[in-house]
């Protein structure tokens, strides 16, 4: 029999991970999602928005563009920090607040939407972050989720870094938020509706070795990844994600372009 999961251990060791590099780099080029979000949610002028596990705040921004309340939320104040960046240079009036997606100080149908774009479905315990969604969420309000697919590029990626450094026993991988049926799962019961458009999004650089070189140097997971291997390890990573890049790149030999599928969810809060 399998021990418990240590949720708070695996969620130490996140934080680390999140708060390695700087995900803002990253970050920013995904804007495009949060844009997308806040249409496909309606968002409308003066209504209450959180943003949880914000990032650097692409759907935070989004939603502060129309005329929103935002309160952006994360586990890694330094990624709150860029994302107040951004809004002060916009001259957008956003609150700040350093809070876990599994544990929001937030009472209860506080928000009458509430966004995540690629952010709550890497929280270790998935049914209490998605009970903390909808708690905050009032009745008739919507929950926007941008979450990759396990099939799509980002979720093969996960894949190929846990046949390197093995994820803890009986975690649920955080792709699984890109699949419909653990969505009826996680929300059925919190749910009158659960809207699912699935879409790509192209990852754009000059090559697989800009890529491997940007998101080792930048992006938490990757960059602690190739640093807990040893060199012979590293190299094969590199093997691997380069295999994985050139076979998906539908750009040609003088680019790299490689669209990966993610689910945009807008749940209408029962």
């Amino acid at each position: 029999m399998n021990a418990p999961i240590d949720f708070n251990a695996v969620k130490t060791r996140q934080m680390t991970a999140w708060a390695s590099g700087d995900y803002a780099v990253i970050g920013t080029t995904l804007q495009l999602v949060g844009e997308q979000l806040a249409e496909a949610c309606d968002l409308r002028w003066d209504e209450r928005v959180l943003d949880v596990a914000a990032g650097n705040g692409n759907a935070t921004l989004a939603a502060a563009r129309r005329g929103c309340k935002v309160t952006s939320t994360d586990y890694v104040a330094a990624l709150l920090d860029r994302g107040a960046e951004r809004a002060r240079a916009e001259r957008l009036d956003v609150a700040f607040q350093t809070a876990d997606a599994e544990a929001l100080p937030f009472d209860d149908a506080s928000f009458d939407a509430v966004l995540s774009t690629f952010g709550v479905m890497f929280s270790p315990n998935q049914p209490q972050a998605a009970a903390e969604l909808a708690r905050v969420c009032r009745p008739g309000g919507r929950i926007g989720l941008a979450n990759w697919t396990p099939e799509g590029f980002i979720g093969q990626l996960f894949k190929v870094l846990g046949g390197h450094l093995p994820p803890p026993v009986g975690l649920l991988p955080p792709s699984r938020w890109g699949v419909e049926a653990h969505l009826q799962e996680l929300f059925g019961e919190s749910a009158a509706g659960i809207a699912v458009t699935r879409r790509m999004f192209n990852f754009r650089y000059r090559s697989a070795a800009h890529f491997i070189d940007v998101f080792r140097t930048w992006y938490g997971p990757v960059h602690k990844a190739f640093a807990a291997l040893p060199e012979d390890g590293a190299r094969a990573l590199d093997r691997d994600l380069t295999a994985l890049l050139d076979r998906l790149n539908v750009a040609g030999a003088s680019s790299l372009v490689v669209p990966s599928e993610y689910l945009e969810v807008v749940v209408t809060r029962r």
